[in-house]
């Protein structure tokens, strides 16, 4: 699994499989952060997204350990090559936790959409990438189908936009960023993964401990509920595998693909599923 010294031009079929992968994560993880958050009442967000970058570094280091996978070791160089990931990084989760927590599924699925036009837009700029006129319209209409099609269900809640519309920002800044620095010749996709996991865990644990969100963490009374530690287990493993599917989408594919995608995932039927299956847990 070492990456190549100078990337293939990948095949049809890595574009499509990667980008299922990234699907199919982006759609799971939703569903079981949204079961943590509103079904259980998990008061911290900050304390999910911990435990993520800690089992992305683990998986990573054990892996590296054992040779399956190559990065580079540590030097005063890294965080000049990564920069400014790991800060879009910290963003995109807590704001993307947080968002998930604050509205409906039709409102968040309404203004997640605006991912793509501001991938688009950082694309052209950060990347130089043209794309055609059909490309934007295209965008443009899948934004406007998704207001017509949450028309019924709009709700208001100033604080849940504020972090779902930076939430857009910081995804399709770092889908932008994690393309350009993905350079075999550097740092890698797993490199990527890897420290800006490393860089942000103890910026992110001063934080959550010094405002209180820990303990209100450790304080949580369903610490001894069997299925409740799974689902917050799986949403670590799958917190890694997102962003392990994103790079892999990034990668094969644009940045604007990965953000397109990840629009697919809230479809109607995933309302109406989640909708029917996030009953309160009694205390």
């Amino acid at each position: 699994m070492e990456e190549p010294n100078a990337a293939p031009l990948p095949s049809r079929l890595a574009r499509l499989l990667s980008a299922l992968f990234y699907g199919t994560c982006s759609f799971l993880i939703v569903l079981v952060n949204k079961a943590l958050l509103t079904t259980y009442g998990f008061p911290s967000p900050i304390v999910l997204g911990i435990g993520q970058m800690a089992t992305t570094i683990m998986i990573l280091y054990v892996f590296k350990l054992n040779k399956i996978i190559h990065f580079p070791d540590f030097d005063k160089k890294i965080p000049g090559k990564l920069f400014p990931l790991p800060l879009l990084y910290v963003g995109n989760h807590i704001s993307g936790l947080s968002s998930t927590s604050k509205l409906s599924l039709p409102m968040f699925t309404v203004l997640r959409k605006f991912t793509i036009p501001f991938t688009l837009l950082l694309e052209a700029i950060i990347l130089g990438t043209q794309y055609s006129l059909n490309i934007i319209l295209s965008v443009l209409a899948i934004v406007l189908g998704a207001f017509i099609a949450a028309g019924s269900d709009l709700t208001f809640n100033l604080e849940g936009y504020i972090f779902v519309f930076l939430n857009d920002i910081f995804t399709a800044a770092n889908g932008v960023y994690t393309k350009q620095k993905m350079d075999p010749k550097e740092l890698g996709k797993y490199g990527v993964l890897f420290y800006n996991a490393c860089f942000m865990l103890i910026p992110t644990v001063i934080i959550s401990v010094s405002t209180g969100d820990f303990q209100q963490a450790t304080e949580f009374r369903h610490w001894k509920n069997v299925l409740f530690i799974i689902q917050f287990l799986l949403s670590c493993l799958l917190g890694f595998l997102l962003m392990y599917s994103t790079a892999l989408c990034s990668y094969y594919n644009s940045a604007l693909t990965t953000a397109v995608v990840g629009a697919i995932k809230h479809g109607r039927w995933f309302k109406i599923f989640l909708f029917n299956t996030q009953q309160p847990v009694e205390t």
